[in-house]
Order: C-alpha cells, then structure tokens, then sequence
C-alpha cells in the first residue's frame, strides 16, 4: 500500500445546492445555516469524500470527487482515513460525507449473518442492514472480488477452468492468501463447505494478495493464490482466474456509502452518474498506473479517466 494522500482542498466553481438526498431516510431539519456550512435542509454546502488506505478507494475517491467538481459542487477529499472501521465511523460522525465501498463486504459489516450472494441479493439486502443515518448510492459494474488464481501451467497441468475443477485435486495444492483467508467465512471454510475442497496446506502472505502473494504463485511457492481480481499482475503473468460456479466469493461491486442526509441533490446524480460509467476493466488500468513501472498518483490517475469520459 502507498503512503496515504494528505487532505486535499478542492473548491469549483458555484456552492453546491439542492434537496436532500432521500433513499427511504428523512433528511433532517436544522437551523438555516449550520455552523459547518449546511444549509436549511441539512446538506453540505461543502462535500468532502473521503477513502481507505489503500490505492484502490484512493483512486476511485478521486474519481468522485472529480464528477463532483465537473457538477459544480464544491468538494474536499480526506484520503487514507484507515479500514472500514473507521471510515464508517467518520461518515456517520459527520467527518466525511461519501466514501467508496465494496457492496458484499459493506453488508457482511453491517450484518454478519447476512447470506446474500449475487450482485442483486447484497444491493437488496444492503439498505435494511446500515445503520441508521447511512445510506449507499447506485453501485458500478465494477467490482473487486477475491479470487482463486492459478498459473497458466497449473491450470493446464490440472485441468483448471474453475473452483469445482480445483476441488478434485484440492489436496495436492498448497494455497496461499492472507492470513484472515483462514477464518473468513469464504475461505478455507467456504471452499470445504461449498467445494469439497481441502487444500493440502495453506500458506498466510500477509499482503492483502499483493506483489509477494503474485510472487509465491509465480515462484511455485504456492499452487493456488487468493488474489484480488483487478490486480494487474493477473493480466500481465496471464494468470488463470477460476470460475466460482457456487457464488463461494460474493460480488464486491463498487459503490458510494454516504450519509443519508447530507449530500445534495446534483452530488448524487453526479455520484450515480460516475457509478454508471465505471467497470471492472476501468479499475484494472487505473491500479495498474498507480503501481506499474511508471506509477502516477491516484489524483492523477482518476484526472486522466475523467478527462477521457467527458469530465
């Protein structure tokens, strides 16, 4: 992970105006002019996105706070607040207005015993399990969802198109993944209870399936590795992707988790707006000009995908 961005300051060009965002929620009252910059029906009249600390939700706050400038609305970014914790937290508490999240593992948050699945069932399930005062915008196609990546001559030494493949010589495979992999429920419990598979070991890369985890894989040190599936290294060592025919890994779609009663209007038709622009491919490109050869920072990054969507 890169070091976090400081706070940038961002001001465009008209205050931002308009009715409250309502999703089921009633916006609050309060005085005319709050203290903060609100207005009379509770908004903003400065929208400030913040983002996790890793280069991913750097980039795509970025990219909100982009299509917030490109709609007129005054904005501010707060990067690198820390996991999901935290900037949960500081939505609520006011510190921040927007955040990007992943829709699957926002649900497993907000309800531990949650089952959906699909892309459909966790936007379903999603509003009822917030807590109160919270609230998620429409999600991208976009998404980044853990993964059993393989190399291109395991997959052929095996036969390997998918999970279901991967079961029947489960335990001839060491897999390695990060630590948490071993007590999440679709990790080792998910592949037993979904698969039938049982790996012959499992080996903690305590880098979130980053460049040692791609490393191992690479080197033989492990046979199957979880890795997120916008990392670029998946592409660029034509690493096999296996298909999870039993939803074992649920959709992760991208999408803003804002405060219910503090976005403007025309910040969440710009919001929905960048949502439905967005793709997994998209994602790919941008990690790959933060952390390849050249690297650019998510700032610039995000810039150069706006100035090519017509931002």
């Amino acid at each position: 992970m890169t070091t976090p961005s400081p706070t940038v300051l961002r001001r465009a060009a008209a205050p931002a105006l308009g009715a409250a965002l309502v999703l089921g929620l009633t916006a609050c009252g309060g005085d005319p002019l709050a203290e903060d910059g609100g207005t009379a029906d509770g908004t903003t009249g400065t929208v400030t996105v913040g983002s996790a600390d890793f280069p991913e939700s750097q980039i795509v706050a970025e990219l909100y706070a982009g299509a917030l400038e490109s709609a007129g609305i005054d904005t501010e970014t707060s990067l690198g607040i820390g996991a999901r914790e935290a900037y949960v937290g500081a939505v609520q508490d006011g510190s921040v207005d927007v955040v990007p999240d992943y829709s699957g593992n926002l649900l497993l948050f907000a309800d531990p015993e949650a089952t959906a699945s699909s892309a459909e069932e966790i936007m379903d399930a999603l509003p009822d399990a917030l807590p109160e005062g919270l609230t998620v915008l429409e999600p991208a196609e976009a998404q980044n969802k853990d993964a059993m990546v393989v190399t291109a001559g395991t997959a052929q030494e095996y036969g390997l198109t998918s999970i279901a493949d991967m079961a029947e010589v489960c335990d001839e495979l060491v897999l390695g993944g990060p630590p948490e992999f071993a007590e999440r429920a679709y990790g080792l419990q998910g592949l037993e209870e979904r698969y039938g598979c049982v790996p012959q070991s499992f080996e903690p890369i305590n880098d979130g399936g980053g460049p040692l985890t791609v490393q191992a894989l690479l080197d033989g040190d492990v046979d199957v590795a979880d890795i997120f599936t916008t990392t670029p290294a998946i592409a660029d060592n034509d690493l096999v992707v296996l298909e999870d025919p039993e939803n074992n890994f649920i959709a992760q779609q991208v999408l803003p988790l804002a405060s219910a009663d503090r976005l403007p209007q025309e910040a969440v038709d710009a919001l929905n707006e960048l949502s439905a622009a967005l793709t997994t491919e998209d994602l790919l490109e941008l990690n790959r000009k933060v952390s390849g050869d050249d690297p650019v920072s998510p700032a610039d990054a995000a810039q150069e995908w706006l100035s090519a969507n017509g931002y």
